[in-house]
């Protein structure tokens, strides 16, 4: 692509409190469940990034970026409209991130194929008329559990005084005690702690011995600064002591993402996260709390780190991190995976790729084999959204061709893969689109809502509204999906204040 400009993109420091004050509205409850909410949150860091522009086919019918996505910018959205009573940050929205919260039941490949290749197209509800919304949906082959590979997970855990919170170090406890309920008998936890200084609290334990692991969490307790680089400098060794041949290896670093001791600034710990990918351990982030934290620093590690990036608010939101991502996409089933859709300029006039921002990879390097790209966890699936519109309404042929390119982790080949969605494919309305596209769609205009998107300056909550409501109906009374269409009702309540 031409690149989005991104050269003033710096870490930025949202100031709660700003403006008028505004009068309540009744919350939902707050989401921890774990008493009165806590109070406005103070500093917190977010990345601001431009927002994709439409491309014109004409001048560049390539959008690439890796396939390598996460969802923590979306439940930290939902933190501060259920817990905090607040608008989230528009820095902190990355559309992608809210779209891949919500599992789109892909069906998996067939055979011993790698990735199956969706693609669904319908009138856009929202943005300019006479556009379409087409949808790219990736889903990675299962592994049952008995069949992973065995795994040695190194939690690096933040004991410092800034999680001595409610919502942070005891939730962390929890969170623990739930992973520990999903692991095989044969993968091991280790686990290191850091304030002030790093130290070992438990070395490489099989699984199976749940009471030596549980004390060794429950003794957990905060206090003193955050040497974060430190923390992490301890896990890793701890990783390359303990690290067996054909084992899973993977640090897990739970905290607020607040270093202020050492190196507290991203580039010299990404340098050292990158460093390891190498050697086959990876990193994966899990934020917690509200205040005085760190989104950029979280989601960099995880980039670097090759894993994944979540947040959590609540037990809720644990069980579904551990129980569902964290444990059932450990087994990597392709490196280096990157995705890149080619418009047809004789039937596509223009497109956008919403979200994905920070993925972006230049249109030349997608057959590069020495481009870092996403490492992707069996199961996992992937969800993008491009908004388009055709040359005309009597064009016929193919409107685009997604491909996927990726090193296969069993056999070390490089594989490319593509599928096309033509005219003939794009539905003639968005009531004949499937129900979880329909949820994308909102979904996707809600963040932009949030973001203060360019892109949505038309648009309203209530419209968002008017598409999601009747979806928890469709889907069963989905729990997520009701959710959801509260945290729509609680955003519009501001527009009316």
């Amino acid at each position: 692509d031409a690149p989005v400009d991104a050269v003033g993109a710096m870490p930025v420091e949202m100031e709660a409190g700003g403006g008028e004050p505004l009068p309540p509205v009744p919350p939902s409850g707050p989401a921890t469940g774990l008493g009165t909410p806590p109070p406005t949150p103070d500093t917190m860091i977010f990345e601001e990034y431009d927002v994709n522009p439409f491309y014109d086919t004409e001048d560049d019918n390539l959008s690439t970026f890796a396939m390598d996505v996460d969802t923590g910018s979306y439940t930290l959205a939902r933190s501060y409209l259920r817990d905090y009573d607040q608008l989230p940050a528009p820095e902190g929205i990355r559309p992608e991130e809210f779209i891949n919260y919500f599992d789109a039941g892909y069906e998996p490949p067939e055979g011993d194929d790698t990735f199956a290749i969706h693609l669904e197209a319908a009138p856009a509800p929202f943005g300019y008329p006479d556009h379409y919304l087409m949808r790219v949906g990736i889903q990675g082959r299962y592994i049952a559990p008995e069949d992973r590979t065995p795994a040695l997970l190194i939690f690096v855990i933040d004991v410092s005084g800034s999680m001595d919170r409610e919502d942070r170090l005891e939730l962390v406890k929890d969170a623990l005690e739930i992973l520990l309920g999903e692991l095989r008998e044969d993968d091991r936890v280790g686990i290191v702690v850091y304030s002030s200084t790093p130290y070992v609290v438990l070395e490489p334990t099989p699984a199976s011995d749940y009471n030596t692991i549980m004390s060794a969490i429950n003794a957990l307790g905060p206090g003193g600064s955050t040497a974060l680089a430190g923390g992490l400098e301890l896990g890793y060794r701890m990783a390359e002591e303990y690290q067996r041949e054909g084992e899973i290896t993977r640090l897990v670093v739970c905290s607020d993402g607040v270093g202020n001791v050492g190196p507290s600034g991203p580039e010299p710990i990404i340098e050292m996260v990158a460093g390891y990918v190498d050697q086959g351990i990876t990193l994966s982030t899990i934020g917690f709390g509200m205040g005085n934290y760190n989104d950029v620093m979280m989601e960099q590690l995880a980039n670097n780190g090759n894993g994944n990036y979540y947040y959590i608010d609540n037990l809720r939101e644990a069980r579904r991190v551990f129980v569902h991502n964290l444990t059932g996409t450990l087994q990597v089933i392709a490196y280096d995976a990157k995705i890149q859709v080619e418009f047809n300029p004789e039937v596509t006039d223009r497109y956008r790729l919403i979200g994905y921002e920070n993925r972006d990879i230049a249109d030349e390097q997608f057959r590069d084999d020495t481009v870092d790209a996403g490492e992707i966890g069996a199961g996992h699936s992937i969800t993008a959204l491009y908004e388009l519109a055709l040359e005309g309404a009597d064009v016929q042929g193919v409107v685009a061709t997604v491909y996927i390119r990726y090193q296969d982790a069993d056999s070390g080949e490089v594989v490319e893969i593509s599928q096309d969605i033509t005219v003939d494919e794009l539905l003639p309305g968005l009531e004949q689109a499937s129900v979880s596209f329909r949820l994308h769609a909102a979904v996707a205009e809600f963040s932009e809502l949030l973001r203060e998107s360019r892109w949505a300056e038309d648009g309203s909550y209530l419209a968002v509204l008017e598409l999601a409501e009747p979806l928890v109906d469709e889907m069963g009374g989905d729990e997520e999906v009701a959710e959801f269409v509260e945290l729509v009702r609680l955003a519009g309540r501001f527009v009316d204040r």
